[in-house]
């Protein structure tokens, strides 16, 4: 999936098949509607700034952990500008407001903003808050800028202060103005957490934690905090489903450098709190975390215990995972606080040899999956094309449908990895579309169908994205095509230096796309969790990312590579796999200029050689595709039959 739209006009409609004026009608009041209530709400805003004595207000598209996709609760900056797109920032003014966001959500945001008085403020690729840089120079000295301190995190604060303090204006992060204007918040997800466990979890509990503490004795801190949703599942071998797609639950945890039983000097820091809702936890779960010296407490006392530390202690805290409100509390009691990395995040990246062999093994049975539903839509779009009006339509909504219930009847399947993204010809332009029961299309004629998909299984999360002719494509969809699986081909053979920054490979993917005259604007690869969120890092492969250190390419880490061309209003492509860093083969220069790495391929499913424009590929990119196809067929086939087997024979055959 990337790290949005409107078919072609004759295969839009909307769920409603009633005629087509109460359609209309009914649409345009609900639009109108819809803008009334978005101006109320930015108009209720900028009285509630007012009142505090606020010259502008930002709202992130993040919650107190700074996930990613936050739970209902936090999604404020949607329920306030009506974009509901996964990323973008919102800011007002007295006199204006404006959602920044990149090039995946465009055309999302200039539909659903349209009206309402607010602008879209195009974010391009590589800038770095730019909605500050606006507002250091669209503000006056003395003016004060709002924003919650529990939805920023202390990295992005401290530049903010900075920023703006060049130009004579204060940060205040002291209050949560939603808190006063939505009424009717929703509340927080109460859903079960469950344990993660053997053999699919095979690390204990006990042993992470172990690691997380050296990780502290090196700072010399006597806590850490862990705010982070996917770390510290990872770290307690727990699971949720607080968070749509991602099998995470809500919750902090102050991590003691000593054990329980051996305590750590005067400041008693041992064993872990945990700060969960205690009513999601059940009695032989919560005895089972007491065994290892994890202690339940409510969620809404985090904060309270941070200023409760004695002060003096180390604290280590993540600037870039911790919000500023979390270390302001610690800071207020005195607390030393050790700036470092969560040792979870680049531990949980690295996935051990037990976890890639659940992994290889869940991704077979994804493929298992994706046979059977290719092959239905095959079967079906030729029934259509042959006039069988015994065929029901197939449209964008039916794929997401079929395919979920193909993964479904997979072992270990938990839930889909993040909303289906099946757009067809324009929509499939859009990186981040998905069709609504309001507006989708029919797959019908001639196009492209751009398919992006993935599961959380026990066993591993996948992420795939493959494009299938619809009737005959056009030969310029064709060299698109083609053009893509080339970049894509060229960085799945990659050899690269052990360590190297992730963003440094980026360039090997979009080579052949440059020399096309084209290029895409969202990464080329993100990195993807063990039965966790479908995007992770700290690894990153796109040139927007900075590449520090952090972003080092090391062994066990599992990362998409996507890359796609979208030519708005008409057509998109893209074409993704998920790879693992694995010690490249050895040379006769042996380790002589240092230690090389090379992608194994872990996604099994056939890419469409339909689209492919033969003579365009070299002997080398003939032979990667041949031999993928290969590995498709003989980790698969033994999991499908019937159709299913039958497609994936016929789709596996050499160029």
């Amino acid at each position: 999936m990337s790290s949005e739209g409107r078919g072609r006009s004759d295969g839009v409609r909307v769920a409603d098949r009633a005629s087509a004026g109460p359609v209309a009608s009914g649409a345009i009041e609900a639009a109108a509607d819809r803008v009334a209530t978005i101006q109320g709400r930015i108009a209720a805003l900028r009285a509630t700034m007012a009142a505090a004595g606020l010259a502008a207000y930002i709202v992130p598209s993040s919650d107190p952990h700074l996930s990613e996709y936050p739970p209902a609760r936090w999604l404020g900056r949607a329920w306030l500008s009506g974009f509901t797109g996964s990323a973008g920032t919102l800011v007002v003014t007295a006199t204006h407001a404006a959602v920044w966001a990149d090039s995946r959500y465009w055309v999302q945001a200039e539909s659903q903003l349209a009206g309402t008085g607010i602008v879209l403020a195009k974010l391009q690729g590589g800038q770095a808050a730019p909605h500050i840089a606006w507002l250091a120079e669209n503000l006056a000295p003395g003016d004060q800028v709002g924003i919650d301190a529990h939805v920023v995190a202390l990295g992005a604060a401290q530049a903010m202060v900075t920023q703006l303090g060049e130009k004579g204006l204060t940060l205040r992060t002291d209050r949560d103005l939603l808190e006063t204007i939505w009424l009717v918040r929703p509340r927080l997800p109460e859903t079960p957490i469950y344990e993660h466990e053997a053999p699919f979890a095979p690390r204990s509990r006990a042993d992470k934690l172990a690691a997380v503490r050296e990780a502290m004795a090196a700072h010399d801190a006597q806590w850490h905090w862990v705010s982070t949703l996917d770390d510290l599942a990872w770290l307690l071998n727990l699971r949720g489903a607080d968070v749509s797609y991602n099998p995470v639950f809500l919750g902090h945890a102050l991590v003691g450098r000593g054990t329980p039983d051996a305590g750590h000097g005067s400041t008693g820091s041992s064993g872990v709190t945990l700060f969960v809702d205690p009513s999601k936890v059940n009695a032989a779960l919560a005895a089972a975390l007491q065994a290892d010296g994890v202690t339940l407490a409510p969620y809404a006392e985090a904060e309270s215990t941070l200023r409760g530390l004695p002060s003096g202690v180390r604290l280590m805290i993540d600037p870039r995972r911790a919000t500023l409100g979390m270390a302001q509390a610690a800071r207020d009691a005195g607390v030393v606080l050790v700036e470092a990395a969560n040792p979870s995040t680049l531990a949980k990246a690295c996935k051990q040899p037990a976890e890639v062999a659940h992994i290889r093994e869940t991704m077979a049975h994804d493929g298992a999956a994706l046979c059977t539903f290719f092959a239905w839509l095959e079967r079906a779009l030729a029934a259509r094309e042959a006039g069988d009006t015994a065929q029901d339509p197939i449209d964008e909504l039916t794929i997401d449908t079929v395919l979920r219930a193909a993964r479904e009847q997979q072992p270990g399947y938990v839930c889909e990895s993040f909303a289906t993204i099946a757009g067809f010809n324009a929509n499939g332009a859009m990186p981040h579309y998905r069709a609504t029961p309001e507006a989708f299309s029919v797959i019908e004629g001639d196009g492209l169908l751009l398919i992006d998909s993935g599961g959380q299984y026990l066993g591993g999360t996948t992420d795939i994205t493959r494009v299938v002719p619809v009737g005959t494509p056009s030969a310029a969809q064709k060299r698109d095509y083609t053009t893509v699986l080339k970049g894509m081909i060229s960085l799945s053979r990659a050899r690269f230096p052990y360590g190297i920054r992730g963003p440094m490979l980026d360039a090997i993917a979009r080579a052949p796309m440059w020399a096309e005259g084209i290029d895409f604007g969202h990464g080329t690869g993100h990195g993807v969790g063990y039965f966790l969120n479908v995007h992770e890092g700290p690894q990153v492969i796109s040139h927007y990312a900075n590449a520090d250190a952090a972003t080092a390419m090391l062994p066990g880490m599992i990362t998409s590579i996507e890359p796609g061309v979208y030519r708005a209003g008409q057509w998109g492509v893209r074409i993704e796999n998920l790879v693992i860093n694995q010690p490249a083969p050895a040379t006769d220069e042996g380790e002589t200029f240092g230690r090389f790495l090379a992608f194994e391929t872990l996604t099994l499913c056939p890419i469409d050689t339909r689209c492919i424009q033969a003579e365009r590929l070299t002997p080398e990119e003939r032979a990667w595709l041949d031999a993928y196809h290969r590995t498709v067929r003989e980790r698969v086939a033994p999991l499908v039959e019937g159709d299913a087997l039958a497609w994936l024979e016929q789709r596996t055959q050499p160029l």
